[in-house]
């Protein structure tokens, strides 16, 4: 946390292609938890050690969030959701490592993710439904309501990308002026913040895309609960 400017530098050039500091970051924190999933799931045995118990309680706890939403495909959303859940928090805590930005402090980030979000809830609705039944939907209870849910569809996508973003701008910044104005006798505070924060932007952040899958495959569309629109 060096600085608070908004825009990411570039590092790279292949011509007109400028490679920012947030693709780098996004591409080395997906290269580091896959190198921790391979080697955390290489040896795995009937009889669990420490190792194994801690990532079959990690798995089992992120599966029971998921059936408390969707418990008829808990086992289906697991994979993507409790990607998205390891992923945004480890890019979130990049921003702890000194002269490193979070990747999600950079909007091109957190709306790739959006993105993703987006065509997933689309992707699980129509493998679910089927094409015809998905579509069906959206002219339910009316067809004069298809605008007011292709209106929704995008607004919340938009909504996704700016909260995860905004949420992980604001706590560099206040993380950096603390640190300005109180000098560095305050480090493990601040440091602890920014730990708990990341842990519960990505929670918030998985489970609104959990909501949005969810009513894909129920054909409803969700609305996040009032204490995540805040």
């Amino acid at each position: 946390m060096s600085d608070v400017d908004i825009q990411t530098a570039s590092v790279l050039a292949l011509g007109p292609l400028q490679i920012s500091e947030t693709v780098v970051a996004s591409a080395a924190v997906c290269m580091l938890l896959g190198l921790a999933a391979w080697l955390l799931t290489r040896r795995l045995a009937e009889e669990p050690g420490t190792r194994q118990t801690a990532l079959e309680g990690l798995i089992a706890t992120m599966e029971h969030a998921i059936a408390g939403v969707a418990p008829q495909h808990a086992r289906e959303l697991l994979p993507f959701i409790g990607t998205l859940w390891i992923f945004v928090l480890a890019a979130n805590l990049v921003g702890l490592i000194p002269g490193l930005h979070s990747p999600t402090r950079d909007i091109s980030a957190t709306a790739a993710l959006a993105c993703i979000v987006f065509l997933s809830v689309h992707w699980f609705g129509i493998r679910s439904q089927g094409l015809r039944r998905y579509l069906h939907h959206y002219l339910q209870p009316n067809p004069i309501m298809l605008p007011f849910h292709l209106i929704s569809e995008l607004t919340r996508t938009v909504a996704l990308a700016v909260r995860l973003f905004g949420n992980m701008m604001s706590l560099e910044m206040a993380s950096l002026l603390i640190l300005l104005v109180a000098g560095f006798l305050v480090p493990v505070p601040i440091l602890m913040l920014h730990a708990i924060e990341a842990l519960v932007q990505a929670y918030i952040f998985g489970m609104l895309a959990l909501l949005y899958v969810a009513g894909g495959l129920g054909t409803q569309p969700v609305d996040p609960p009032v204490e995540m629109k805040e």
